[in-house]
């Protein structure tokens, strides 16, 4: 299993800084791999596999740069990333050479190259990417600077990337302190140990929550599509295995488009919001759950629950969300917003029936669309 995993969330549109990413990250996740493996590889393997990690990242860390001085990107912002790039090349060092005095030195190495990664990519790489394309759409440097400094961006992605910063300078200046004091005074080392532990237990849940942040909608708060096609597929042959009922609601915003045109794009987030509200709150079980599908569609997934139970649900919601009462004047549906829901239920012959389930539920949607919106159509398929 893969320590690390380089998702959508980690891209910088970069398409060189991409793929150099995707082998830090290969040879990170080899590395991870040789400390876990259960008869345990050689000294002489894993020294190896860091070495080559250490030079790729040397790699990068200059191609980066050069790209940097290149394009012309603000030099304050090219001394900062130079001097977080030579600071990670002696931190770890100093952590591999340090390593024989630790009682768990790959739990520990492991979780400060995992923080690191998720810190320079998410934080430091994205902001320069943001830059450099700024720079290209023809900003100056100090503009593009200036600009990524004073644009606010998601607050849950940045609390936790300062999360996460705080435990990568805490696990950072601990292993400094630890490689001083090695030679001379081993009962501080055990106590430094100790601490560095309970800072990876730290880190670990942060990471948990970075895992969270990677499945859910940024504008909506609520599971992204990603999560939403992990998550069918897993009901699926859940259902399949226990002999149970699966329903499924596919949901669109009655015209929307021309809810957009009218109120503005801003007001238009506000509406979703407040609908993905709407929705989640009418749901009954913690295993039902509501995902952003795409655009103004949305997505409820109902375990073990039979056709009545499936068209119960779906009339909370569209009850729920005309109770909203949020002005239309360009619906011709109702004089304010509206849904129509689209629902199905299979028992599954096989674990795979979710591509069923969805076209299912996908002509039922368009079925209530046709017949005037506002309203929910239930359908049921025997696959």
């Amino acid at each position: 299993m893969d320590a690390f995993v380089l998702d959508h969330n980690f891209v910088t549109g970069l398409a060189d800084v991409d793929q150099q990413h995707q082998s830090l990250v290969s040879l990170f996740n080899e590395l991870s791999d040789s400390f876990l493996q259960k008869s345990g590889a050689s000294d002489v393997v894993v020294e190896d596999i860091f070495t080559r990690l250490v030079a790729y990242a040397r790699y990068h860390f200059s191609d980066e740069e050069a790209l940097m001085q290149q394009v012309g990107v603000d030099p304050r912002h090219q001394g900062m990333h130079h001097q977080l790039h030579e600071q990670f090349s002696l931190q770890v060092a100093s952590l591999w050479s340090a390593r024989g005095s630790m009682s768990h030195p790959s739990e520990l190495f492991i979780g400060f190259l995992t923080s690191w990664l998720g810190l320079h990519i998410l934080g430091i790489d994205q902001d320069m990417s943001r830059q450099i394309q700024h720079i290209r759409q023809g900003q100056t440097a100090l503009q593009a600077y200036e600009n990524e400094a004073a644009v606010p961006h998601d607050s849950s992605a940045q609390a936790l990337l300062r999360m996460v910063a705080k435990l990568y300078r805490m696990l950072s200046e601990q292993n400094a302190e630890l490689a001083r004091i090695n030679s001379h005074l081993e009962d501080r080392v055990l106590q430094r140990t100790l601490e560095l532990e309970r800072a990876n237990t730290a880190l670990k849940r942060a990471n948990q929550q970075l895992e969270v942040f990677s499945r859910t909608d940024g504008l909506l708060k609520i599971a992204n599509r990603q999560y939403f096609d992990e998550r069918l597929s897993e009901e699926c042959g859940r259902a399949h295995r226990s002999g149970s009922p699966l329903g499924l609601l596919m949901i669109d915003v009655d015209f929307f488009k021309p809810y957009n045109d009218r109120y503005g794009h801003q007001e238009g987030d506000h509406c979703l919001q407040a609908v993905a509200q709407a929705v989640a709150s009418v749901l009954l079980r913690s295993s039902d759950l509501v995902a952003r599908y795409g655009g103004e569609e949305l997505g409820v997934i109902l375990p073990d629950t039979d056709a009545a139970g499936t068209l119960a649900t779906a009339q909370r919601v569209c009850d729920a969300v005309y109770a909203l009462g949020l002005p239309h004047a360009d619906s011709r549906a109702a004089p304010v917003v509206t849904v129509s829901v689209g629902a199905c239920t299979v028992l599954p012959r096989s674990r795979d029936a979710d591509a069923d389930l969805l076209a299912c539920a996908d002509r039922a949607l368009y079925l209530a669309k046709d017949a005037g919106r506002n309203r929910v159509v239930v359908m049921q398929t025997p696959h």
